[in-house]
């Protein structure tokens, strides 16, 4: 059966770049267009939603991850008329039950910190990536996340086909916290990546390129 190509934005956790997306831009090609946002320039998750839909095309699908996923939300806050699907990877409804300073929540998204069972085949990429974005770049995106609004009008937004994903050893969302986003969102799947932490585009690329194939598809 044939499907029509989709639009598709991917958005990058907090100090990665698009090799966290590799796998599923070379597989999601019959299905999808994709390209990715910038979230490097600015530092409110406001600003960073404006310059990812200013780039992207007139209708799309998005696909976040932590930071990215929160960007996603901002997005379709702004402009839902534009967002078709949204698929969230690791990213919570909230921050109120527990807060963290910079320093902690920049501790908990730094490879090996964030998952001491990854492996060195994920670990080496996930830092070359952490180096490659830059110290700068980072405490910009730290403070967006932390100073992010409440998402509750954003999530009262979503009216579309809608993917929640998270791995069962995620440290920053937990799949309770993850769970807690998707029964919010009356059109949500909700999905737990198993044997994986807070990447799962590159901790189980196959799997997550199956869920985005399914999501994309629906």
């Amino acid at each position: 059966m044939a499907y029509r190509t989709v639009p598709l934005v991917l958005l990058p956790a907090m100090g990665c770049d698009g090799q966290l997306w590799a796998r599923q831009i070379l597989d999601l090609g019959d299905v999808a267009h994709p390209e990715l946002g910038d979230l490097t320039v600015d530092d409110t998750l406001a600003a960073m939603a404006q310059r990812v839909l200013a780039h992207a095309p007139p209708r799309f699908a998005v696909a976040g991850v932590s930071l990215g996923g929160y960007v996603a939300l901002e997005m379709i806050r702004c402009a839902p008329e534009r967002i078709e699907r949204i698929a969230l990877f690791g990213t919570r409804a909230s921050l109120r039950s527990r807060p963290r300073t910079v320093a902690e929540q920049g501790l908990l998204a730094t490879a090996p910190h964030a998952d001491p069972m990854l492996t060195p085949i994920v670990s080496g990429p996930v830092q070359a990536m952490a180096d490659r974005v830059g110290t700068q770049v980072f405490e910009h995106q730290q403070r967006a996340l932390l100073a992010r609004p409440s998402l509750t009008p954003a999530i009262e937004a979503i009216h579309v086909p809608t993917l929640v994903a998270v791995g069962d050893r995620d440290r920053i969302c937990t799949p309770e916290d993850a769970q807690a986003l998707a029964d919010r969102i009356p059109t949500a799947r909700f999905h737990i990546l198993r044997n994986c932490g807070h990447l799962a585009p590159i901790e189980r690329p196959g799997e997550t390129t199956m869920l985005l194939r399914e999501w994309l598809e629906r």
